[in-house]
């Protein structure tokens, strides 16, 4: 007889065989099964054959109350205007079937995409879903809604002041005195990719900007983390288009910034995430290639006890030896690390659907 342990691992080995097995019918790369004492938990949060749209992409995560709930925007491809905001939540060991939460419809019925979503949970504050809505990065704008009982039910969308783009990729933090500080970013066409941080001490309710953080000619640089070290030491990394993460510091809780600079980890212009562990170390999320060296595969974990010092420690998602990588794509990836210490991990998995990844960096070395 299977020990139950032993049989939930057949089990999962399994369903990524036959999910393999439908992925080459579709043209799509082998489903790799993690094997790692870090890992505790990996599946899809649809399965291929039950995806609701055609692509999706930018995934997002929270854990409110022992529920698990994911975001991100999926429609016909990203730009399009059918492009909607997606939710599931995962209770009693299963998730929901997806349901479109918002969109970008105006009263006037013209429809916009919307992109980015980003959950969020303040200390004694309702669960937060910003998201971006517009024809473009150069002209979209800002929209939050709530939820009280832990993303089952959410409130109207509420458009953000002019100016309040909101978190462009990754989660804000909040520090110990309830400040929030909110990683933001603009892409203009004159003055390039620059990156900024917006804050609120009321939870929300009104935020205040700072000003851009690189000059966007240097760097070419969005979306950044935030890292928390203590007593008032931040770090920021961004993405940025010069093959490479790029790091600023602050020394004064984000008063003021140190000048943009290169941290030794490339980059292929795709999208990181990152958190403070609460055992003092920072645990980041990255492709590590540079432009040139194909699409954005691996996927891969890197630890550091100082952010300057980074070591590979995991491949998410591994380069596959002898097989043509074009096409495939592992990125956008969002990790959080809930109260229990455990890491919760979503991630674009070749557009087709999100995977989630949950791991305990006790045993990450």
């Amino acid at each position: 007889m299977f020990k139950p342990k032993l049989m939930k691992s057949l089990l999962l080995f399994c369903s990524l065989i036959i999910v393999s097995c439908k992925g080459k019918m579709e043209n799509l790369p082998e489903v790799i099964p993690l094997e790692h004492p870090a890992i505790l938990e990996q599946e899809f949060i649809y399965e291929l054959e039950d995806a609701l749209t055609p692509e999706c992409h930018a995934s997002t995560v929270e854990v409110s109350n022992g529920v698990v709930i994911a975001s991100w925007f999926g429609g016909t491809e990203e730009k399009n205007d059918d492009v909607g905001i997606w939710v599931a939540r995962k209770t009693a060991g299963s998730w929901s079937t997806p349901t479109e939460v918002a969109n970008g419809v105006q009263k006037d019925g013209t429809r916009y995409p919307s992109w980015n979503p980003v959950l969020f949970k303040p200390k004694d504050g309702p669960l937060f879903l910003f998201y971006k809505v517009g024809p473009n990065p150069q002209e979209w704008w800002g929209l939050y809604m709530t939820s009280t009982d832990d993303g089952k039910t959410w409130s109207d969308p509420v458009e953000l002041p002019d100016g309040i783009l909101g978190p462009i990729k990754n989660q804000p933090i909040q520090l110990a005195n309830g400040e929030i500080i909110s990683p933001s970013s603009t892409e203009d066409d004159t003055d390039g990719w620059r990156i900024h941080l917006e804050f609120s001490s009321d939870n929300g309710k009104t935020w205040s900007k700072s000003a851009a953080l690189n000059d966007g000619k240097e760097f070419g640089a969005i979306q950044p983390v935030v890292l928390n070290y203590g007593n008032g030491k931040l770090q920021l990394l961004s993405r940025t288009e010069n093959e490479v993460i790029s790091e600023n510091w602050s020394a004064d809780y984000g008063k003021t910034w140190s000048a943009m600079q290169a941290i030794s980890l490339p980059n292929p212009n795709s999208g990181i995430d990152g958190v403070s562990l609460q055992d003092g170390r920072q645990l980041l999320v990255y492709n590590p290639t540079g432009k040139n060296w194909g699409d954005r595969v691996p996927l891969s974990l890197a630890l550091s006890n100082d952010g300057k010092n980074w070591k590979r420690v995991l491949d998410l998602e591994p380069l596959r030896e002898n097989t043509d990588k074009k096409g495939e794509e592992y990125s956008y990836p969002t990790m959080i690390q809930a109260a229990d210490g455990k890491v919760h991990i979503v991630y674009t998995w070749n557009r087709k659907t999100v995977k989630y990844i949950v791991l305990d960096p006790q045993k990450l070395n």
